[in-house]
């Protein structure tokens, strides 16, 4: 079940986004409301990475508006954190000082914000780490850095842009799981792009798909009816998930056909 409740933390009117000539995203409206987790997902090239950017502030759209919690975006929103495919770690700073970073840049004083930083690493599993600098952590301990960065200021909006899609299996499993119980404690709205359908069922109170670029707009959007709390190496065996895969699949599988058939016809 949704804990979403209250006002809309995020919402897309009649959204259009252009690079020059080129139609990236057209007249595309949504609304997310407070506390949901949201994934989106659709064939490369269909915009899911600029619905985050429009929401972080770092693009503008051509047309329409988008909005966050009932205010227009407009520049760097500062209510959102923003989790990168790649670890956006400083490799001279340690992971402590990487996490300390963004509440020191928000005016907490350094011991608090040390006290913080360390409570989040160990709360993402690093206890032991934090002197560490990131080339002496694996991948997956660089993500659970990146994770402890991306929840210490608390912010309202969590945009993750694939963040697990480099890791192997087994560690890509603890991380989704590890993800799904510190959201559960916050009250934070996530927006999760991927292209792992299982992933996103998993995950996700809704799932909303993309058709195939130029010129995105939604295809259809699901709700995920599983309970909660989940195990996301489990979730595939809860009655429904099964169902609501084979459903969200057809319609992403034509959308994958008609990107092969676009980006063929170019060649």
């Amino acid at each position: 079940m949704s804990r979403s409740s209250g006002g809309p933390a995020v919402e897309f009117d009649a959204v259009s986004l252009s690079f020059g000539a080129y139609v990236a995203i057209h007249d595309v409206s949504f609304s997310i409301p407070q506390g949901q987790f949201v994934a989106l997902v659709g064939p490369t090239g269909s915009g899911k990475t600029s619905i985050l950017n429009l929401v972080a502030g770092l693009a503008q759209p051509a047309a329409g508006a988008v909005r966050t919690s009932g205010d227009s975006v407009n520049g760097v929103n500062r209510s959102a954190a923003y989790m990168f495919q790649q670890d956006a770690l400083l490799p001279w700073k340690t992971a402590l000082e990487n996490v300390v970073l963004g509440p020191l840049l928000r005016g907490a004083a350094r011991p608090e914000a040390a006290r913080e930083a360390a409570r989040w690493l160990d709360l993402v599993g690093l206890r032991g780490l934090e002197h560490r600098y990131p080339i002496q952590l694996s991948g997956g301990q660089r993500k659970r850095v990146a994770m402890a960065q991306a929840l210490i200021n608390r912010l309202p909006l969590l945009l993750m842009d694939e963040p697990f899609s480099a890791l192997d299996v087994q560690t890509r499993a603890l991380m989704e799981n590890e993800l799904l119980e510190l959201w559960q404690n916050s009250s934070a709205t996530v927006l999760f792009v991927t292209h792992d359908l299982e992933e996103a069922i998993a995950l996700s109170d809704r799932v909303i798909l993309f058709s195939a670029g130029p010129g995105t707009r939604i295809k259809s959007d699901y709700p995920v009816h599983l309970p909660r709390p989940r195990n996301v190496s489990e979730a595939r065996f809860m009655p429904g998930f099964e169902d609501l895969y084979r459903q969200i699949w057809s319609d992403l599988k034509q959308e994958v056909m008609t990107s092969y058939e676009r980006s063929r016809a170019k060649a």
